[in-house]
């Protein structure tokens, strides 16, 4: 079963980055693995050839701790005793020897005198010697030595993802709070502005009884009773009040909550637009965009929870 929950609790970054170095089963490596914003789980790996399973191995570790993101995991590997082995090639040595013979023997035909020869410069004649290393590590021993320094490495990794984490949490908390607030406001302003909206209304009543005295009263009743009540931001700041207690609620939960606080600010901006387009007076309007403005920036700042 996959699970993305953490740890020490709270809500994770998107963004991090972890790097170590290890050593063993014959080999020294480097790793670095880090991870931007991203709509899922985007991984992708640099990884050495040879080592059988690795690759999956890796993808499994991740998805277990990584919900969303895109990943990046390079792996450089060296085997530790991968030194240049100077072997020599007796063909080549050989070939060298009869060449220098021949030399030597013309160069005397024709009353030369050479220089003698050492065996550093013959070892230094091309054919002579080959270049090669020792044998690579044992992939099986390899791979779980590799598997067990990355778990420390995926450690590392979200340790930083969940201190950003927890920075983002204070200022989505912060943001929520003000959200909050405005909602507030905007109930009292909504409330103070009950007696002007009654006498409007009234007003009203009494122009259209004026203006067409054959109207049906209940017909007219009718109309502005559903004027009244497209005008009312009860529920507005009922669901407004019922979202803020879902992201409170959402931002004190473990795991991935980026999507489920997207989804609410979704919502938060629908109410805050309905909220602006039934307020009727400039206190309400301005409470509105306020709100508006706020909702705006925690959406930003979501953008970077896993």
């Amino acid at each position: 079963m996959v699970n993305h929950r953490s740890a020490a609790g709270g809500p994770l970054s998107m963004t991090g980055f972890a790097a170590r170095q290890g050593s063993g089963a014959g080999a020294d490596w480097a790793w670095d693995l880090r991870a931007v914003n991203g709509k899922g789980l985007d991984l992708r790996l640099r990884l050495p050839e040879g080592i059988e399973g690795l690759e999956l191995a890796l993808r499994e570790a991740v998805a277990r701790k990584v919900a969303r993101g895109s990943v990046q995991l390079n792996l450089k590997l060296v085997a530790t005793d991968a030194t240049e082995a100077l072997r020599l090639s007796p063909a080549g040595l050989s070939a060298a020897l009869s060449a220098l013979a021949t030399v030597e023997a013309q160069a005397a035909g024709q009353g030369l005198e050479l220089a003698a020869t050492s065996a550093a410069q013959v070892l230094g004649l091309r054919g002579v010697t080959l270049q090669g290393t020792t044998e690579p590590p044992e992939p099986l021993a390899l791979r779980a030595a590799l598997l067990a320094d990355f778990a420390l490495l995926l450690g590392d990794f979200n340790a930083m993802r969940r201190g950003e984490g927890a920075a983002l949490a204070r200022v989505l908390a912060a943001q929520i709070d003000r959200i909050a607030e405005l909602t507030e406001a905007a109930a009292e302003a909504a409330e103070a502005r009950r007696p002007q909206a009654a006498e409007s209304m009234r007003a009203a009543l009494a122009r259209v009884a004026d203006a067409a005295p054959g109207a049906d009263p209940a017909r007219v009743a009718a109309e502005l009773a559903l004027i009244a009540i497209k005008a009312d931001v009860t529920e507005e700041l009922d669901r407004l009040r019922a979202h803020i207690a879902a992201a409170r609620a959402h931002l004190a939960s473990e795991g991935a909550i980026g999507r489920k606080l997207e989804f609410l600010t979704q919502e938060f901006v629908r109410e805050a637009n309905t909220l602006c387009s039934k307020s009727g007076s400039t206190q309400l309007t301005a409470i509105g965009l306020d709100l508006k403005h706020v909702i705006d920036q925690m959406r930003e700042q979501i953008q970077n929870l896993e």
